[in-house]
């Protein structure tokens, strides 16, 4: 049989290929999406979509628990942790469905199964039914990527968990070790702390959360530490001995190692791309450390093919690789396309309490030569925050001194995740702190703490 020819085959469904699929069909490309699992995606199975559903039952839980600040009664106070998850498991059922809809109504062709690339331009798919080849001058990877494994440390399903297992757990940790503390690590850690487990957190840089401004990290350390978490940072752990319901951890810290007893471990030390078994060196592709290389608009230096989202290398974020997928789709259609810049797109961390940031941090505009400016305005200065019951936390903004350009913003508390867009836009149409600080902010809302930490950077705060 002839092969099937498109004018675009986007091989994984996830945020970034579903999207550049979607916007291919949309300028009138013949499109095929090539998906070996579940449309969607890890982000929508396995990440990013089920654990803020698993963080939104801890939330209300932490919220009825504290019931008596608000002046209600709730007595005998308890969760169904089996409900909790199928309740999680059915938002990412129901979303997944839902690509499958969005396919049909763009007139997508979906075909299911385990995709290679024999040779320029062709792709040749495994499914039940036997090999289906496929023709396309376009080819876009967005295989995303999954848990890395340290030697030692690896997952069973039983006693030491990657992400997948966290999500759909088969008990209730009584006594739980995170290996890590990036947005995935730190996240499960809020989760299952705040339902009762007793939660250490091992990190091996200085402090948790690493990637974010160091005040930040700080005040969330604080946070987390007051919540009864324990966290050991410039820590390591070596060694892990799997014993009868029970893992003894081999923790180095500060040039000793201690055992630890855990019930379970949670690994989360970050990602490797999903690149094996396409062909990719056979083309010339060039992989560094799991991740191909690319150009700033994700050409891989192959005529036509393509390599979009966690497959293309940091920031590991659902919203750069859905950007990255409508650049590539209007590139193909000979559209002008904007490159997507990892400074401008925002980090968001839904642990109690939230982290969000865009842009530098202090210490990276420093390091870059900037004079800068900074402001700062805490959540207790807030009327809402306060009539919210959620005073702690703090908003900073790091601006250019000669120019005022907003060069980053910084945030940790109650819904900073939904605050930092405002900033993302601000930074997109190169805003100045002149034209945030004319604009009216309304009250009472959270955002007032934007404008607020922008006119503390030049002097001009008012309730503080």
């Amino acid at each position: 049989m002839a092969a099937q020819s498109y004018d675009v085959i986007v091989i994984g469904a996830g945020p970034g290929g579903y999207v550049a699929a979607i916007r291919a069909a949309q300028l009138g490309l013949k499109t095929c999406v090539v998906e070996r699992e579940h449309l969607g995606g890890i982000c929508l199975n396995w990440g990013c979509i089920p654990t803020k559903a698993l963080l939104r039952s801890s939330e209300v839980f932490h919220l009825m628990e504290r019931a008596k600040d608000f002046g209600l009664k709730a007595e005998n106070i308890g969760y169904d942790l089996d409900a909790v998850v199928k309740r999680s498991r059915g938002v990412a059922k129901q979303l997944s469905s839902g690509i499958g809809h969005l396919m049909k109504k763009n007139k997508i062709d979906v075909v299911m199964g385990e995709a290679s690339i024999p040779a320029k331009g062709k792709v040749s798919v495994k499914t039940d039914k036997g090999t289906q080849d496929l023709t396309a001058k376009n080819i876009v990877l967005a295989t995303g990527a999954r848990a890395r494994e340290l030697p030692g440390l690896e997952a069973d399903g039983d006693l030491v968990w990657t992400y997948k297992h966290a999500l759909d757990p088969v008990r209730m940790p009584k006594k739980l070790l995170v290996i890590g503390s990036g947005a995935i690590g730190i996240e499960f850690a809020s989760f299952y702390n705040t339902l009762g487990a007793e939660t250490t957190v091992v990190e091996v840089m200085d402090r948790v959360l690493p990637v974010e401004d160091a005040e930040i990290s700080a005040f969330a350390k604080k946070a987390f530490v007051k919540q009864g978490m324990k966290i050991m940072e410039k820590a390591m752990v070596k060694q892990l001995d799997r014993g009868k319901g029970k893992v003894t951890a081999h923790i180095e810290v500060g040039g000793k190692v201690e055992k630890q007893e855990f019930d379970t471990v949670i690994s989360a030390v970050g990602i490797v791309g999903n690149v094996e078994g396409l062909g990719l060196e056979e083309l010339g592709v060039k992989v560094d450390r799991t991740h191909v290389v690319t150009d700033e608009y994700c050409r891989t230096g192959v005529d036509g093919l393509y390599a979009i989202g966690d497959i293309a290398g940091a920031p590991w974020l659902a919203h750069k690789a859905s950007h990255e997928g409508v650049m590539v789709a209007e590139l193909i259609a000979g559209k002008h396309a904007h490159p997507v810049k990892p400074e401008s797109i925002a980090g968001c961390t839904y642990c109690q309490p939230q982290v969000a940031s865009v842009g530098y941090t202090e210490a990276k505009a420093k390091e870059l030569g900037y004079e800068i400016k900074v402001g700062r305005f805490p959540f207790i200065g807030n009327g809402k925050a306060i009539a919210l019951g959620e005073a702690e936390g703090m908003v900073k903004t790091i601006f250019d001194a000669k120019t005022g350009e907003l060069l980053g913003a910084h945030m940790v508390g109650a819904e900073v995740t939904e605050l930092i867009q405002g900033y993302v836009v601000g930074r997109q149409l190169e805003t100045t702190e002149e034209d945030l600080m004319n604009t009216v902010f309304p009250h009472p809302t959270l955002s007032e703490m934007m404008h607020e930490s922008v006119l503390d950077a030049y002097g001009r705060v008012i309730h503080m």
